[in-house]
Formats: C-alpha cells, structure tokens, sequence
C-alpha cells in the first residue's frame, strides 16, 4: 500500500463490499425458513425501499416475483431493474413524492391476499422515501415535528420513534393492509439490529407466521475491513463500543485511541454519532466534524484518519466523509482556515474541501452508518 490514504481508503471499499445489499439478500434466500416460504407461496411481490433497495432487490432476481415495487432516493441508480418497478422519491427530507410512494406501497400491499407472500427488503432511508402522516397530521407538521427533533441532536431510534407515532404506514402499519405472509430482510443502519427501527420498520407488524431477518449490518463492513488489514500485514485494534454521542466528542476519544495504538496498527470503528445544530448552519455532516474533532486533540502526532458514511453521504456535504492527520490543522492555518470556526457553524465541507481531504464517492448502495478508519504511521510516508 503506498500511503497511509491509500491504505485508508481500500479498508473503507473492503467494509463495503462486506456489507454489500445484493450478496446479503442472496445469501439470505437460501436460509432453509426463508426458502421453504417462498416455495409455497401462492404468489410473491417484492417490495424494496431505502438506500439499498436497488441492490437488495437485485439479490433476489432468483425469485420469481409476479410484481415489485422499488421505491429508492432521487439520484441513486437503478441498474438492473426494470423501470416499470422502480419509484424514486425524497431523501432525507419527504416531500409528495414520499407520500406517492407510500400510497403506491400501500396499493402494492394491497393487492396481495392469504396464501401469497411479500418479499419486504427493507433499508435505511425508508423512513423518508415512504411517508403518509396519520389521519390528523400534515406533511408540513410531520416535516417540522421530525427536523426540529434532529437538529437537537437526536438519535437515530429517537427520530423513528418519533416518524412511527406520527404515520400511517410505518411501525408494522403497512403491512397491516395485506392477508399475505411477510418475509422481511433488513439491511440495518441501527444500534442494537433491531429490525422494527430501520426504516421505521413498516414491514415488521408481529404476525404469526412472519419471517424477519437481520441480513448485513455496521460490523459486517467492519469484518471485512478487519480481514483485509490483517491480510495486508497490518495489527488491528478493534473498538469494543459502537460509535456514538456527539460527532465532535467521538472525534476527540478516537484521536486519544488513536495515540495509544503502536506504529503500524490500524484502529477500527463504526455506528453513528450525532450534531446538535444551532443558527449557524454551513454544509457538513456526522464524519467530517467526527474528524476535525479528531485534529483538534491529535495534532503533530504521527496519525491518520478516514471518517466516512457507508452510504456515500455525509448529511448536507456531498462527500462520504474526510480525510484528517497529524498535519490537519498546520495544513488549514496556511490556507487561513480555522477549525474552530468551521465546527462553530457546522461548515465542514468547504474546510476539508480547500484542503483536498474529502472522500468524495456518490451514492455507494448501502446503507449500514458510518464507520471510522484510524492508522499509526510516520508522517513522512506521506498522505
């Protein structure tokens, strides 16, 4: 491996291979329960939404479906489907097109009875590509209710908690319109795996005779960023806690993580944290402050970092995430930039953009949170 970049960069496509949408639904398909299921099923729909509704549904083109809907975020590729099945709507804020989409996923369901069986492949990012509030309450007050709860700084489990009780379709309801079983395979971007929280679980309904399964989570990627460090020589020190609490925070215990490890060792991490946003507002995400969090406390010292979504955005930035070392915040000061300042109005991007430390990758196709890359080498290797 040339540089410790280099180095940080093939551990984050390894954990995305290893959490990989189509190779997990595929794998799962040939689960005997699974399997069994859909053998006797009268009919089969498949109905896929999130971020890796493209490629979950892909993983299961062996199933010979009568029907499928898609329903994936504006922008992402459809690669691989037939148009006919495939809606796009908004992410991550709803708009109509997410209650279009639900309503679509509703009459999907509907169309099914006792005797048939509903393929659900469900992702992060369902929460807002389907979206029908409750009888009483409006998109406009549903959209508040949820940014204001965001930007506080709260969970993920928290703001689906909160999506639940104000919709329609989440939290099992959309299942509820259908007599047919349910076989439900989530990808999860959640603590804990709990199927019932992706997406805010509009699948999961606890009927008898429904099967749900967890196939492909955070420490999936993290496995396989494991097995290729070691394969390429490296020690490994694998963080024990899932991230979380505050990006900026995150960012200072890992740099102190990071100080500990011995040359030529590589730190690995992954869940999610959070940013508590105020007035002022500039582009960035959860990563991109987790890692000038993270420059602030180790700066000089002989470390490199990549912090990055698996989904390929980091909140309001373009980018998956960023690079950040030793030398961040010497580089930034030549270039007038204050650290300081760009956490101060959550103005990240442009930070790490002006210093060419972004990982810029479009939408990746998963969706299981963010994960953090760390590294122990001398600076003079280079970047």
């Amino acid at each position: 491996m040339e540089t410790p970049r280099a180095l940080l960069e093939a551990l984050y496509r390894a954990a995305l291979a290893g959490a990989d949408p189509e190779a997990a639904v595929a794998c799962a398909l040939a689960e005997p329960a699974v399997a069994r299921a859909l053998a006797q099923a009268r009919a089969i729909g498949i109905f896929a939404a999130g971020k890796a509704a493209a490629g979950m549904a892909r993983g299961a083109r062996s199933v010979a479906a009568g029907r499928a809907l898609v329903v994936l975020p504006r922008g992402h590729s459809a690669t691989g489907l037939a148009k006919r099945h495939v809606v796009f709507a908004a992410h991550p804020e709803p708009d109509v097109s997410s209650v279009r989409a639900a309503r679509a996923a509703v009459r999907f369901f509907g169309a099914f009875g006792e005797g048939d069986v509903i393929l659900c492949l469900v992702s992060g990012g369902a929460s807002s590509l389907l979206c029908l509030p409750r009888k009483g309450v409006t998109l406009a007050a549903k959209r508040r209710a949820v940014a204001g709860l965001a930007e506080s700084g709260a969970s993920i489990l928290a703001l689906n908690r909160l999506r639940t009780s104000l919709s329609a379709v989440k939290g099992g309801r959309l299942g509820g319109v259908t007599r047919a079983r349910l076989v439900t395979l989530v990808l999860s971007d959640v603590p804990g795996d709990r199927a019932a929280s992706v997406g805010s679980g509009p699948t999961v309904r606890g009927r008898r005779g429904d099967i749900v399964r967890i196939v492909g989570s955070n420490s999936d990627g993290l496995d396989a960023a494991e097995r290729e460090a070691r394969r390429l020589g490296w020690r490994v020190r694998r963080e024990s806690g899932r991230l979380s609490g505050p990006a900026r925070a995150a960012g200072e215990r890992i740099a102190r993580a990071m100080a500990a490890l011995p040359l030529r060792a590589v730190l690995l991490s992954g869940g999610e944290t959070v940013v508590r946003l105020d007035r002022a507002r500039g582009r960035g995400g959860r990563s991109l402050e987790l890692a000038l969090g993270a420059a602030r406390i180790g700066a000089g010292g002989d470390w490199f970092l990549l912090a990055a979504g698996s989904d390929g955005r980091d909140g309001s930035s373009t980018a998956a995430g960023a690079f950040a070392d030793g030398g961040t915040l010497a580089r930034a000061r030549r270039l007038g930039l204050g650290a300081e300042d760009a956490l101060r109005r959550h103005d990240t991007h442009r930070f790490f953009a002006r210093l060419g430390d972004l990982l810029v990758t479009g939408p990746t196709g998963t969706n299981v949170g963010d994960w953090v890359f760390g590294v122990r080498e001398p600076r003079g290797r280079g970047r």
